[in-house]
């Protein structure tokens, strides 16, 4: 498999997604994933399936081994092409633990406190039962992203207060030890299909929901995703109508369509009109199915042959560790770390 090979003037980026769940939803896909695809033609791209992070919750072990496989063969199915990209694993690049420890030495145990998804997070599972790997939970991120040295980060408004954490921490290194790692400047993404629950339209379609009756899998069983999308919370009235306030769930329902379809809200709700949502939803839950199937093919297809899938993030962490070790080297040394010498075997 040849590695992408990057030109001089191209700018480089890192996103990443935890291996968390057995199937992506379409919201990681449409606020995430679905923008990846062409930043791999336009940037020096480096994807990783983040499970250092998702250890900061507890995880049984062949659970999230087998779920950063599905990961992986996910952003696959979905476009991430390897000689274009580098598609790898967190935990295969043992540099991203060795500047976390670093970078954590230079930040405050205040400024790490408030960070609001700590704050958010920790308030669901008890203060007493928040780990240490989750309050640190951004300084890791910050090291994720200076190990590549990116110059651009695609961040939404919930990760706006990480990245700049990021850029502090880079700039406090840059003036102790001489300039070193390269402050990421935002990249924020404009037009983002922000997807909210089909039950409750008022909240993000998540994970985390108290219910999964609201949250389309990637995937699921077709005959799920019917259900789901003809269940979907819609709102007083039966005109078919672009209104976020008064009409959430309609709303949302058009938001879904159009990005699955590439057709405007407004073309849509016309269709539609005062004829009532029943056919709104019966047609949007055959668009869901046409376009989740052939992800879930192919998504099948690579899982079917977990040696070649392993081959590719095996190849993608040999490339990620090429830029990595290079950035260790060079914050090594200007640590004031012993480099260049083996103690071992010296009596």
């Amino acid at each position: 498999m040849t590695a992408p090979t990057p030109a001089p003037d191209r700018r480089r980026i890192l996103s990443g997604i935890q291996p968390t769940a057995d199937s992506f939803h379409l919201g990681n896909y449409l606020g995430a994933v679905s923008r990846w695809v062409p930043m791999q033609d336009s940037a020096d791209a480096f994807y990783m399936i983040a499970d250092l992070h998702a250890i900061t919750v507890e995880q049984d072990p062949a659970v999230l081994r087998h779920r950063t496989r599905v990961a992986a063969a996910q952003l696959l199915a979905v476009g991430l092409d390897p000689a274009k990209c580098t598609l790898f694993v967190q935990s295969q690049v043992p540099e991203h633990a060795e500047l976390a420890w670093i970078l954590g030495c230079l930040t405050g145990f205040g400024e790490a406190g408030r960070m609001t998804q700590f704050k958010d997070k920790s308030s669901k599972v008890g203060a007493e039962r928040a780990s240490v790997g989750l309050f640190t939970y951004p300084v890791l991120q910050a090291a994720d992203i200076l190990l590549y040295r990116a110059n651009a980060v695609p961040v939404g408004e919930d990760q706006r207060q990480h990245l700049e954490l990021t850029r502090v921490l880079a700039q406090r290194f840059n003036a102790r030890y001489g300039p070193t790692l390269t402050v990421p400047e935002p990249e924020m993404v404009k037009g983002i299909a922000k997807i909210f629950d089909l039950q409750n339209p008022t909240a993000k379609m998540s994970k985390s929901a108290d219910s999964q009756a609201g949250v389309i899998d990637l995937l699921e069983d077709p005959k799920s995703l019917r259900k789901k999308v003809r269940s979907a919370v819609t709102d007083s009235g039966h005109e078919v109508a672009i209104d976020p306030e008064n009409k959430p769930g309609v709303t949302n329902l058009l938001v879904i369509y159009s990005a699955l379809t590439g057709r405007s809200m407004e073309d849509i709700a016309a269709q539609y009109g005062d004829s009532g949502y029943g056919g709104l939803k019966v047609d949007l839950a055959e668009v869901v199915v046409e376009w989740a199937t052939p992800i879930q093919e192919r998504t099948r297809a690579y899982l079917e042959d977990p040696a070649a899938l392993d081959s590719v993030l095996a190849a993608g962490a040999r490339r990620a560790r090429e830029v990595a070790a290079a950035t260790m080297a060079d914050v090594r040394e200007r640590t004031g770390f012993l480099v260049g010498t083996s103690l071992m075997g010296t009596a």
